[in-house]
């Protein structure tokens, strides 16, 4: 399909010789990019219909691209193409329709993708790409609150969890959350959380060490990012951001890890509003956090542990007073783990992706101490 009827071009502009700018296919007045022999795509939404407390957010990709393309590019053999901003739909679900669509033929040629939003609702736009793949996936958000919002209105960006969560046909396995601020989180939306096994980490937990959120990054097959879940004082976003939040140095890093997940096909970032008094230096700030993302791509491992496991280290641990034997698997080229978790034989090809869940050493660690790990328990209830 010709995806090109879906976009306005860009401005060009003159970028200095090895910059991310200089080696990127950018869609023009006289070119669209070549984007089915790309690595990696980028694609503006200009769409804020869904927010009613962010107006002015759809105009924040051109301030970031900015930025973004004039950052030094270390691997010139990773192809990058820019197919510019979606135009609008007469109505918001114009616009859904025309994300989700892209979206769908790029994961088919295996591009891995990032948007450039508009309000975060655009979520569920690309949630819903996934759906004509006929497979379960995994969602992660970073964000300082939970969106579930009321079911019962319209898509929004506060209520667009919630929305995912009830859609029919259904085909999300997991749902991860980082850096929730429990203040801005009710219990009973805690309690929701825990009913339906997901994974949620607090703000705290994350800044004690980063290396927490990586496993559950690892396991994504999209990543939504609202940039408000960074601090004020580093990143001046929208009326949404506070006092706390994720340091520059940490979204940082949680974006490298992000790029390195060989299983991650698509991120977005939204709510970014350029009409803040400080946009310029948080568009600098978001550049940054893409640049970190495209660097852990082009250092990806490919260490996912399916067919043979030659190159992988094997644990077994047998967690006395049960009748579950615990087995791990440890990449000798990364040293990064996974939990390998039991399912019913009748479920293989709908859970053949999520039975080897990313994990740490701690979770080892648990179970040689004769302690199933809560994420193990997790995973094998969404299992069976």
């Amino acid at each position: 399909m010709d995806i090109d009827i879906y976009f306005q071009p860009i401005k060009a502009s003159e970028y200095a010789k090895n910059t991310l700018g200089y080696f990127t296919d950018f869609h023009t007045k006289d070119n669209f990019p070549l984007w089915e022999e790309s690595d990696i795509a980028i694609i503006g939404v200009n769409e804020d219909r869904g927010t009613y407390s962010n107006k002015g957010c759809a105009f924040g990709a051109d301030l970031i691209r900015e930025d973004l393309f004039g950052l030094y590019h270390h691997n010139k053999d990773i192809k990058i193409c820019d197919l510019g901003n979606i135009f609008p739909g007469a109505k918001v679900e114009d616009t859904y329709h025309a994300v989700s669509d892209v979206i769908q033929n790029l994961i088919k040629k295996n591009v891995f993708i990032v948007i450039l939003g508009g309000s975060q609702d655009i979520t569920f736009a690309n949630y819903k790409a996934y759906e004509k793949l006929e497979q379960t996936v995994n969602l992660v958000s970073i964000d300082s609150k939970f969106d579930l919002g009321n079911d019962e209105e319209d898509l929004s960006s506060s209520n667009f969890l919630s929305k995912i969560i009830l859609h029919k046909p259904n085909y999300l396995f997991n749902y991860g959350h980082l850096g929730y601020q429990t203040y801005y989180v009710s219990p009973d939306e805690t309690k929701l959380m825990n009913d339906l096994y997901f994974d949620y980490t607090r703000l705290g937990e994350i800044q004690e060490d980063v290396q927490n959120a990586e496993p559950l990054i690892r396991n994504a097959d999209i990543l939504s990012v609202d940039v408000s879940s960074v601090r004020n004082s580093e990143l001046s976003s929208n009326s949404g951001s506070g006092p706390n939040g994720f340091y520059g140095d940490e979204i940082c890093q949680l974006m490298r890890y992000a790029g390195m997940s060989d299983k991650l096909s698509s991120v977005g970032f939204y709510e970014f509003n350029p009409n803040t008094g400080a946009s310029k230096m948080s568009a600098k700030l978001i550049g940054q956090m893409i640049w970190c993302l495209i660097d852990g791509f082009t250092n990806r491992k490919k260490d996912y542990p399916i067919g043979t496991k030659e190159k992988y280290t094997r644990y077994r641990v047998h967690v006395e007073g049960t009748e579950h034997e615990l087995v791990f698997y440890k990449s000798d080229k990364t040293d990064r783990w996974w939990m390998d978790v039991p399912y019913p034989p009748d479920k293989r090809v709908r859970f053949e992706r999520h039975h080897l869940v990313p994990c740490t050493y701690a979770e080892y660690k648990c179970s040689s101490d004769n302690e199933i790990p809560d994420l193990w328990w997790r995973t094998y209830r969404k299992l069976n």
